[in-house]
């Protein structure tokens, strides 16, 4: 991945936190921005989002994002100049859940060898 994509990725990943923040306050509390990753042809993108809650409001609020996406992708194209802006697809990020299911087993191995 080039230099300018990585610099790309993250500049769309605080602008759009920073939109989530202020315009959809209310609604975007419990969604955190963890990843974009954008095609070196600026054409396409994903962004990675981590919601907090169970299955039922998970599911809820990532309809709620893409329902939003048309508004966040305007508001996103008056911040950032960029040849394409690209199209994205909001993508539930499970990496914080297998981080804290990992850190779970370790604890629990820890405990039956009588670890600290």
């Amino acid at each position: 991945m080039s230099n300018r994509t990585l610099r790309v990725n993250v500049l769309i990943q605080r602008e759009i936190s920073d939109i989530l923040r202020q315009r959809f306050q209310a609604e975007a509390v419990k969604i955190t921005i963890t990843e974009v990753r954008v095609s070196p042809d600026l054409r396409e993108g994903r962004i990675f989002v981590s919601i907090v809650g169970d299955e039922k409001f998970v599911e809820t609020k990532l309809r709620w994002l893409r329902k939003q996406s048309p508004a966040i992708r305007r508001e996103l194209s008056t911040r950032i100049v960029l040849k394409f802006l690209p199209k994205f697809e909001y993508v539930l990020d499970h990496a914080a859940e297998r981080g804290t299911r990992i850190v779970q087993l370790l604890e629990e191995v820890a405990q039956e060898t009588g670890e600290p």
